[in-house]
């Protein structure tokens, strides 16, 4: 079976974006450009943790609601929230209403305060962990892999939570660490291109 499918445009694409109309634009302008902002970074790795045993498709339709409820994630911000905020968030129906998701994202806001102070930004922490090629997987064949099971481990030590492995490897293909687009997909190339161009942050 292909990997890919072809679009009305002609062009063949990874055949995930084609399971739900609101995936396309996704794929084409997203999924694996490189991230450089810390507040992306932020959204992208909360947004993860929260789609665990979820959708993808629920969490990318509540993007906007995520993005107001915890403003636009500044995380400068959702540290400070208090147990009132968790009690909004937790009857906001615009979101995932997970308690443990919610008070996790609040850790995780002050966990990410304290990476800043000790790297600078987190962007210069995360592009640290850009593997270095040598793993062989083919695209979209792995759910892990040794550098979101070391980076997992780094962030729980750090006190962290809801960064299984799993869901590092997910957050590593959204923020372009690694190009996961299948090799005969149209935006492959595009990646590779914005990653070759893009300044790795602290080098």
């Amino acid at each position: 079976m292909s990997s890919t499918n072809a679009y009305p445009d002609g062009q063949p694409r990874c055949r995930w974006c084609a399971t739900a109309p609101e995936f396309l634009d996704y794929h084409d302008t997203e999924w694996g450009f490189p991230v450089h902002s810390d507040h992306q970074l932020f959204e992208k790795l909360t947004l993860e943790s929260f789609q665990s045993g979820l959708s993808w498709r629920t969490i990318l339709n509540k993007r906007d609601n995520f993005r107001a409820a915890f403003d636009h994630f500044d995380f400068d911000r959702i540290a400070a929230f208090s147990q009132a905020d968790v009690d909004r968030l937790l009857v906001n129906e615009g979101n995932i209403r997970h308690r443990g998701k919610i008070e996790a994202t609040i850790n995780n806001a002050a966990r990410a305060q304290e990476l800043v102070e000790q790297e600078g930004s987190l962007a210069a922490f995360f592009w640290r962990y850009e593997p270095d090629g040598t793993e062989n997987t083919k695209p979209q064949t792995a759910s892990t892999s040794a550098v979101s099971i070391a980076l997992s481990k780094d962030l729980k030590k750090r006190g962290w939570k809801f960064v299984g492995p799993t869901t590092v490897y997910a957050f590593m293909q959204a923020l372009g660490l690694i190009n996961d687009h299948v090799e005969d997909c149209v935006i492959r190339a595009k990646v590779e291109r914005a990653r070759e161009t893009f300044k790795r942050p602290g080098r």
